[in-house]
């Protein structure tokens, strides 16, 4: 493990320097990964882990996901099979659906784990609030958790560039004395960059506020507001648009990924810097009473309650269709999408998808 100062504060990570991905084949050859779920998650990390010279097989139902999974290259009967089956077979169960579907999915899942199996999960909802859930593992499995931060399709396309997606780890029971580095071996397999240490009950609260703050609820909210002002104001769609969205991610965000916020200023007119340096305190204050409403509400248990409640219920699908597309046919992301197509077209660049050791780096 390497010690790192972030910000002043000491933390230790492992990185693939500490736990290359030799290591990570050594730790995991006699074993077999069952992938439960092929939606968001499932696909990016059976991919990588198959990528990465993994024995993989995915457990998941007649329909849609089912459909790609064979299309992504899996065999029905071969290595792809039923919950039950895959269960059955596996000795690892990466439980990668849905949190709403993992309590539907669960008795099936726990009546096949075998004994001494490592039951994996990449987000802690389930185990944190298993009084809701119904997810209460046996004693005699593992339970570990490779969180990776950010979606399945950035983990796969990370994976497939070289750069990797940093992941969170956690251990909540270890039955076979190997749960830790069972773990680990995961989290390089999936093609993480780093891995820093978590708990399942701290994932989950970073997780569910970041979710619903900045990463998503926020951003979207506030790009909302700003493009009604402006629309407001007499500016046309596509003025509104470059302006709240489309500068933000075709240029600014790009440098504040290269070496952070004061670097994306510094490369900003000293009208923008000014700007910016003298409301960003103006939004901190009128953001923070809302942050900490979040945060209180994700503690709480309340977070959590409310997507079992509805995202179990009945129709669900169709109403989250019915909200999407309300968003996506918005004037400001219909705009968006007039914009995309005007982009200059860069050239294709080819990606070999089943190159091993890709996302992991060789030895």
């Amino acid at each position: 493990m390497a010690i790192i100062n972030f910000g002043g504060v000491k933390e230790t990570v492992v990185t693939r320097n500490e736990f290359p991905l030799r290591k990570a084949r050594q730790v995991l050859k006699n074993e077999v990964i069952a992938i439960i779920g092929y939606g968001v998650q499932g696909p990016a990390q059976a991919l990588n882990l198959k990528d990465n010279g993994f024995k993989v097989i995915i457990g998941q139902r007649p329909g849609k996901s089912y459909d790609r999974a064979v299309v992504d290259g899996w065999l029905p009967g071969k290595t792809l099979f039923s919950y039950a089956e895959a269960v059955r077979k596996a000795t690892i169960v990466q439980m990668l659906v849905s949190d709403a579907a993992a309590q539907q999915v669960w008795p099936e899942v726990k009546a096949n784990l075998q004994a001494g199996a490592a039951l994996y999960f990449s987000h802690g909802f389930p185990i944190t609030y298993n009084k809701k859930t119904g997810i209460i593992p046996p004693k005699n499995v593992d339970v570990i958790m490779v969180a990776p931060k950010g979606s399945g399709l950035n983990v796969r396309r990370n994976f497939l560039s070289g750069a990797g997606i940093n992941s969170s780890f956690a251990v909540y029971q270890d039955a076979t004395g190997r749960a830790k580095e069972r773990c680990l071996a995961l989290g390089i397999g999936v093609g993480s960059g780093y891995l820093f240490p978590t708990t399942f009950p701290h994932e989950t609260n970073s997780d569910l506020t970041g979710e619903r703050g900045i990463l998503m609820g926020a951003l979207a909210g506030v790009m909302e507001a700003q493009y009604d002002v402006l629309r407001a104001g007499g500016h046309s769609p596509s003025e509104a648009f470059n302006e709240t969205v489309e500068e933000l991610t075709q240029s600014l965000i790009r440098l504040v990924d290269e070496k952070g916020m004061d670097w994306m200023y510094s490369n900003c007119s000293q009208t923008a810097q000014r700007g910016a340096l003298d409301w960003k305190p103006k939004f901190k204050k009128a953001v923070l009473p809302v942050f900490k409403a979040l945060y209180k509400n994700v503690r709480s248990g309340k977070e959590a309650a409310h997507v079992i409640k509805t995202c179990g219920a009945k129709g669900y699908p169709a109403r989250l269709a019915k909200e999407l597309a309300a968003m996506r046919n918005s004037e400001m992301w219909q705009a968006g999408a007039a914009v995309r197509a005007l982009r200059p077209k860069e050239k294709a660049k080819a990606i070999t998808a089943g190159t091993k050791g890709i996302g992991g780096r060789k030895g």
